[in-house]
């Protein structure tokens, strides 16, 4: 079964109808709920049937070493895992002593749905025991949006055709077993059995309450429920706990049209530093606070919540209702990525598997921030607090390479660099440009000038000092940067790479104007004219390479020079090309992972005219295979800009559908954040044409055939501008706020209150479409138009995308 026949169209929810057990893994990620703080996977309620266990703290990890063949000077000695912690999501099942696992008897009927509007997962079954005994149990479960240490489920189990004996047993169990590992399959994570070191355990009425610690990271973990339980009169419960388990049991009798219901509240506290004692009483009060606003509270909270956020942060499409879902879809575990995550990384999975070790990586600045931004800017606060947070261990990182300033890791949980494959990871110089352009776009949106000066300014001087010392000028002035990696994982350690020297230009520069409008505190971080004088002259002479004979810009010095792949010799199932060939071969050949050259022209492309946009696009299109997650949305940017709108649209799909298609057959190990916000950016700066190089947000839209309307909402500053695009016109619309200036199709206008702008849609020259490498083109998108439980929708392209 593929995931496009798994789940029904709706624009506001997903929903699976019965239950596939072949594919349990891939639906616990589709369903999986988190806040940015706690993540649960959607495990069944009970906890077996499963494909992947999953409970996820923010920051909680145990380190692992990391081997190598041959030792190098710098090269990190240990990594970071995310583990799966105590797990608070099981109640277990009894029907006249027959375990419920939907594996046996007779299962009538089984429904899952997750609301975007509520955040409420909802499932619906009913099920014969081999006893003939038939039950019907529903459960509703949440992760609190608004208590962010809270998650609960309500679970109601009813009698259909007699008398039955009920037993419930809600648990929390620590340590519980996983399945094996991935099969030498790099993206997925590491299995790290029973991490947990049992501290201390008590149980008491309804409530129990785990305490464990980390074996080798020493973080402490606590993990607490508390039940409310409603029946028929006669029920009888009982707690107890042990060092890996808690567990209250509910006992009684159902006759036919009775119902047991058993509300579960679950709290999580850890902390590297804190006492058992501060970390288990963070837990009791939480616990305590979430029985006190009760289910209904928690589920009224969430409501309003999202009601709020959808109304300012909707993309709404007209013409294309898979698309529509698969956009909200998209939007909504966005958010929940990000939305308690607080001072702590936002990894390349969220919080909805193990995929990646948890690490987060540049994915996080390059495309989930950019939709947080203008939808939810107090989470890109807190995600750069953190890396400012991290600073002193890149200050060390940059010391152990003899730079200056601060080097940010290719990948981590805490801080630390977990890459032990230096090329593509340390090389990766990039990401510290990547975050201060995140630093630089949050506070041209927002304003927040406290928040520049006390966390964006040193985030932006420190990375300028690293480009300061990594670059240097060479006989004729220019400014060089050598022996570096940029996006495309499939060319590494290079000369003078376009993207990661453009985007080490807007870093330097973008520091001296910060040091400049706040004198004393770049004093206080050591920062003179004469620094700024030379980031500036750095920037000023950034050397970029171009390709005069073929009038195009080669990735990094000399690419165009290389041989090509051979695409032609290279069959299906041979992709993804890093797990059939070994990187000697693809660093030496013109073969693109992902979006490179062409991501430098969507985030610089004040720095490339009109032409050489086209001629760049074309160029690289047959060269990049996407055997990443991340390319998509990139190249429907960029195909859009240059007015390949059906090719911009193909690429749209495919990253908003990344995973409730399983296009790379990954997702059962977490949803792809970044491909998920990619299609966000997609629709806006590609269909929408956003761009903000300059400080003013310019728009010129575009709009493929497949599509009637595009509308999005955007904060920004202490305005909500609504942008409503058809084939005839675009109208900007003040929702909040007195004026906004913006520029459209580079008119400048000042959008007023009360005062809608339209102007007339100006259509691109017909383009002659792109192509491919043989195999590797996107699927042609037909719009789905249907309406929920439409069976099987859209199309997928026939070659797997890994990331």
């Amino acid at each position: 079964m593929t995931g496009e026949d798994t789940f029904t169209v709706d624009p506001w929810q997903v929903a699976e109808f019965g239950l596939d057990v072949t594919a349990m893994a891939r639906a616990e990620s589709v369903f999986a709920l988190s806040n940015g703080h706690v993540g649960l996977r959607a495990n069944l309620d009970e906890g077996e049937p499963h494909g992947l266990p999953g409970t996820y703290l923010n920051g909680v990890f145990e380190l692992r070493p990391l081997p190598y063949g041959e030792g190098g000077y710098g090269y990190p000695e240990s990594s970071q895992s995310v583990i799966n912690v105590t797990n608070g999501k099981i109640i277990r099942l009894l029907v006249d002593d027959e375990p419920f696992d939907l594996r046996y008897g007779e299962l009538r009927s089984h429904r899952r749905s997750l609301d975007f509007r509520d955040g409420l997962l909802r499932r619906e079954a009913e099920w014969t025991s081999p006893a003939g005994r038939t039950v019907k149990v529903n459960s509703t479960r949440l992760v609190s949006l608004t208590q962010r240490a809270v998650a609960a489920v309500e679970y109601q189990v009813e009698a259909v055709d007699g008398p039955v004996r009920i037993v419930l047993q809600s648990e929390l169990v620590a340590n519980e077993q996983l399945p094996g590992g991935a099969g030498g399959d790099p993206r997925a994570a590491a299995v790290l059995e029973a991490p947990l070191i049992a501290e201390a355990h008590h149980a008491l009425n309804s409530k129990a309450v785990l305490v464990h610690r980390t074996r080798f990271s020493g973080i402490r973990v606590a993990a607490g429920m508390d039940h409310i339980i409603e029946g028929p009169e006669g029920f009888e419960s009982t707690v107890e706990s042990h060092e890996d388990q808690g567990r209250v049991s509910v006992t009684t009798v159902l006759r036919p049209g009775e119902r047991l219901k058993v509300v579960k509240f679950i709290a999580y506290g850890w902390s590297a530093t804190r006492s058992l004692p501060a970390v288990r009483d963070q837990v009791e009060a939480a616990l305590t606070a979430a029985r006190y606003t009760g289910w209904d509270g928690l589920v009224a909270e969430q409501s309003t919540y999202l009601k709020d956020f959808w109304d300012s942060s909707d993309i709404e499409i007209e013409g294309d209702v898979e698309l529509q879902q698969a956009v909200r879809f998209a939007i909504f575990h966005v958010l929940q990525a990000g939305a308690r995550s607080e001072e702590r990384a936002i990894p390349a999975k969220g919080l909805t598997g193990p995929g990646y070790d948890g690490h987060s990586f540049w994915d996080t600045e390059t495309f989930v921030l950019p939709v947080l931004t203008y939808c939810l800017p107090g989470a890109v606060n807190q995600a750069l607090r953190w890396r400012h947070t991290t600073l002193p261990l890149a200050r060390e990182r940059a010391g152990q390479l003899g730079l200056a300033g601060a080097v940010f890791p290719w990948r981590t949980i805490r801080g630390e660099e977990c890459s032990g494959y230096w090329p593509a990871g340390t090389a990766a110089f990039h990401i510290g440009a990547d975050i201060a352009s995140a630093v630089v776009r949050y506070v041209r949106a927002t304003g927040d000038v406290a928040f520049e000066k006390e966390y964006g300014l040193e985030l932006l001087v420190e990375t300028a000092r690293m480009w300061r010392s990594l670059g240097h000028h060479d006989a004729e002035g220019q400014f060089r940067i050598e022996g570096v990696t940029g996006p495309d994982e499939y060319s590494a350690v290079a000369d003078n790479n376009v993207f990661t020297n453009l985007m080490a230009q807007s870093n330097l520069r973008n520091a001296a104007e910060a040091a400049t409008r706040h004198q004393p505190e770049a004093a206080a971080l050591g920062v003179d004219t004469e620094e700024m004088a030379a980031w500036r002259d750095a920037a000023g002479a950034m050397f970029i390479p171009y390709d005069e004979k073929l009038g195009v810009h080669p990735q990094a010095d000399g690419f165009t020079d290389h041989q090509f792949w051979d695409f032609e010799g290279t069959p299906p199932e041979k992709y993804p090309l890093l797990l059939h060939f070994p990187y000697f071969d693809l660093y030496r050949k013109q073969v693109v992972k992902q979006a490179d050259l062409v991501l430098a022209m969507q985030l610089r492309g004040d720095a490339f005219t009109d032409e050489q946009k086209a001629r760049n696009f074309a160029y690289y299109e047959r060269l990049t295979v996407r055997d990443s997650s991340l390319s998509a949305c990139t190249q429907a940017v960029i195909a859009a800009e240059v007015g390949q709108l059906d090719l911009a649209y193909d690429y749209t799909a495919e990253a908003a559908m990344m995973d409730l298609h399983d296009l790379g057959g990954n997702t059962r190990d977490g949803l792809h954040m970044a491909s998920l916000a990619g299609a966000c950016i997609a629709l806006v700066a590609g269909f929408g044409g956003l761009r903000d190089h300059n400080g003013t947000l310019a728009f010129r839209p575009r709009l493929p055939s497949g599509l009637r309307r595009l509308t999005f909402s955007m904060q920004i500053r202490k305005c909500l501008l609504e942008v409503r695009i058809t084939h005839s016109g675009t109208t900007y619309t003040l929702r909040r706020g007195e004026a906004l200036p913006l520029t459209h199709e580079g008119e400048d206008l000042v959008v007023r209150a009360g005062i809608p702008a339209t102007r007339p849609m100006v259509k691109p020259p017909a383009q002659e479409r792109c192509g491919q490498p043989p195999g590797r083109e996107p699927a042609r998108r037909q719009p789905h138009a249907g309406v929920a439980g439409g069976g099987k929708v859209g199309s997928t392209p026939d070659h797997l995308a890994a990331e």
